[in-house]
């Protein structure tokens, strides 16, 4: 697939005016850690939830969600639907608690909240083990997308788009920090929504497809066109429906939906303006990544099914390209090749922004870990900005090469979400819990994060070479949860809480609401200003239900199914008003 003239001048635009964000704001960010990392904490709601939205709009996106549609129906997005709830519980119950924490890093916060040298010890661990192991798989598993589309659309072979595209990235990271991040994201956004709407209309107009009349009234698509699973077969619907609500959303460790927030979404609520701010740029990003952005990918994922119908439709359609590249998740970037001139430029370019909009948010988010909480912290505490500066730079470049290698050795988008999921499987209750009971202390997260990953080791490994029968991933997942779990609280029962004076030290700086910290600590006033909890419970379910309306009544729209439509969409928006009157109820503070 050639790109023509055109395409070549949309792309050359959209790069020029990347490039130029990023050199504007290079000097500001080289003033020090705070500004490369956090931009002076200055930003507001609007653009930090903007850039929360960029940056889970990656490359891989698209693909995940075609693998998704065309392996499980519409209704299999459950498995990434469900993170709405936690990302929910985020923006009411902890999103001021970590503006709060005045912390540069989320890892930061384990000196804050636990005591000693184990405490210190978490710390460099975690910085190493989240900022290096578990930032190069997400990295990797982008570029390998990246790969994929650059294979079908620009002839390319992987190794030269990994060349290419991480250079790049890489070059624009290191040089813009976090306020170019930031600022560019909000470009990026905007070419990335117009792509993916451009990619979903052309091809609903393909002649085989028939338009949006066509693609529904397909009776081939009927079972893969259902918001809910079948339910007369469990086990599916567990693994796609039951298990993800009941179950993943809690209990599962997962970037850009870590139960009690994380990651580059703690960095976003960290470099926020104040509490109020912090929280509605994290409401912002999960309406608008649940509510607002899924169809147009579900519906080039629909169109697809029609178009190449097997994988070895898709072989044929392309049968220059390296048979290992083939699978589901390579149906989105086949259905560009029918794009019009200009138009696959812009698609192009949308892809290209969504890859550079999640990669450098991750160099930045895991180079802030590298610098601040490992190097600052145990080899150099005396560095000066400019040093810091510098090691931030030079583990931008470390962590994009490691990525760039480990991309070359997977093959869908898919197989790192379930390695990510697995990892992490059981972890999530500690961070839901760490705010508000005393009693979860180093040792919970150190036996947590231990057990989660032995767990994982073992069924990637160990289960099948002692001859036991395969297991599904759903089926890994709960085991994995219930060990960890049970685990973690045996130790957090048997080891002792954190120092008192840590304790307090903690309380009186975070004021977590709810009373569980009056057996231990001096409340005082402490909690006066966090609000209501019942407020922030209820807020937590509004929340939820304006989303999910939104997103079905967005499908009942295209499916022209108008009563289901205006019943869902006139939840969504009576949902909304009553969650805009309770939000003053939540207390927030300037």
């Amino acid at each position: 697939m050639q790109l023509a003239p055109l395409d070549w001048i949309v792309v050359a635009l959209y790069g020029l005016t990347a490039l130029s964000i990023g050199l504007y704001f290079a000097r500001r960010a080289g003033k020090g850690t705070d500004e490369f990392f956090l931009s002076g904490r200055q930003l507001p709601w609007w653009l930090l939830g903007t850039s929360m939205v960029a940056t889970t709009f990656s490359t891989d996106t698209p693909n995940l969600v075609a693998d998704l549609v065309r392996t499980g129906g519409v209704a299999q997005n459950w498995v990434w639907w469900a993170f709405l709830i936690t990302g929910m519980c985020t923006a009411f119950f902890y999103a001021r608690l970590w503006r709060r924490s005045g912390a540069l890093t989320d890892i930061e916060f384990y000196e804050l909240r636990y005591s000693g040298k184990p405490a210190a010890f978490l710390r460099g661990f975690r910085a190493l083990y989240l900022g290096v192991l578990f930032n190069v798989i997400i990295i990797a598993t982008v570029t390998l997308a990246a790969t994929k589309i650059g294979g079908v659309l620009l002839g390319l072979d992987p190794l030269t788009t990994v060349l290419i595209a991480g250079t790049v990235t890489m070059v624009y990271s290191a040089t813009s920090g976090l306020w170019g991040v930031v600022v560019t994201d909000l470009v990026l956004f905007a070419v990335a929504m117009i792509g993916s709407i451009a990619a979903a209309y052309f091809a609903l107009q393909l002649p085989e497809v028939g338009g949006l009349a066509g693609l529904v009234a397909n009776p081939e698509l009927r079972q893969a066109m259902r918001f809910l699973p079948d339910f007369s077969d469990w086990s599916v619907a567990a693994g796609i429906f039951i298990v993800p609500l009941a179950v993943q959303w809690w209990a599962t460790w997962y970037p850009g939906a870590e139960p009690g927030g994380g990651g580059y979404v703690a960095q976003r609520m960290l470099a926020a303006k104040n509490e109020k701010e912090s929280m509605k740029a994290t409401l912002w990003f999960n309406i608008a990544h649940y509510g607002l952005r899924p169809w147009p990918w579900i519906i080039v994922a629909l169109c697809s099914l029609v178009i190449y119908p097997e994988l070895s439709d898709i072989q044929a359609r392309f049968p220059g390209l390296d048979p290992s590249l083939v699978g589901n998740d390579l149906a989105y970037p086949a259905m560009l090749v029918y794009l019009p001139a200009g138009l696959l430029g812009l698609v192009v370019a949308s892809l290209a922004a969504a890859y550079m909009s999640t990669i450098s948010t991750h160099l930045n988010w895991g180079s802030s870990y590298v610098v601040s909480d490992f190097y600052r912290r145990f080899v150099n505490p005396d560095a000066s900005d400019r040093r810091l500066v510098a090691v931030g730079r030079a583990s931008t470049v470390g962590l994009m090469v490691l990525g760039a290698f480990i991309a070359l050795q997977l093959d869908t988008a898919l197989q790192g979400f379930q390695i990510l999921l697995q990892i992490g499987a059981g972890t999530g209750l500690i961070f839901l819990l760490r705010w508000f009971w005393y009693r979860v202390n180093v040792w919970s997260e150190l036996a947590g994060m231990t057990i989660s990953f032995l767990v994982a080791l073992y069924f990637a490994w160990v289960h099948g070479w002692l001859g036991f029968e395969a297991l599904s991933t759903t089926q890994q997942l709960v085991i994995g949860v219930a060990v960890t779990t049970v685990g973690w609280l045996g130790v957090t029962l048997v080891t002792p809480p954190a120092r008192r004076r840590t304790l307090q030290r903690y309380y009186d700086k975070i004021r977590p609401m709810g009373r569980g910290w009056q057996r231990v600590v001096d409340v005082g006033e402490g909690s006066a200003d966090s609000g209501s909890i019942t407020a922030a419970f209820l807020a937590w379910f509004l929340g939820c239900v304006v989303v999910y309306a939104a997103l079905f009544g967005t499908g009942y729209v295209l499916y022209g199914e108008w009563v289901a439509a205006v019943v869902s969409l006139g939840v969504s928006g009576g949902a909304g008003v009553w969650l805009f009157r309770v939000l003053p109820r939540l207390g927030y503070g300037e």
